[in-house]
């Protein structure tokens, strides 16, 4: 199972907090048992706030784009990038060598 992201969780807590408080305010309940009830709803809500929240993944373009090509959308293969020539020249001279040179 994967682990929620932070827009779950904030989305889940809120729902939380703000159902239950709008329950206990409309309902004006004084008994530990509707309380409970209550509170076991507005954690129920909450769970399913959060697990409907959309997980990150694939962009609508893309899953589009996959649909009408009709294969499985998978990521591009890695492929090493070529390395510049550069890195494989000579070294070039230290510091040392270029003493006696004036700068300008």
């Amino acid at each position: 199972m994967p682990r929620p992201t932070a827009t779950q969780l904030v989305y889940g807590s809120a729902t939380v907090f703000l159902s239950t408080l709008a329950m206990l305010l409309l309902s004006q309940t004084q008994t530990g048992i509707g309380v409970a009830v209550i509170a076991i709803a507005g954690l129920g809500l909450g769970l399913l706030v959060a697990m409907t929240v959309p997980m990150p993944g694939m962009s609508r373009v893309v899953r589009r784009h996959a649909a009408r090509a009709k294969s499985p959308a998978a990521p591009a293969p890695l492929t090493a990038a070529p390395a510049p020539a550069e890195h494989f020249a000579a070294p070039r001279p230290r510091a040392a060598a270029r003493v006696g040179e004036h700068s300008r």
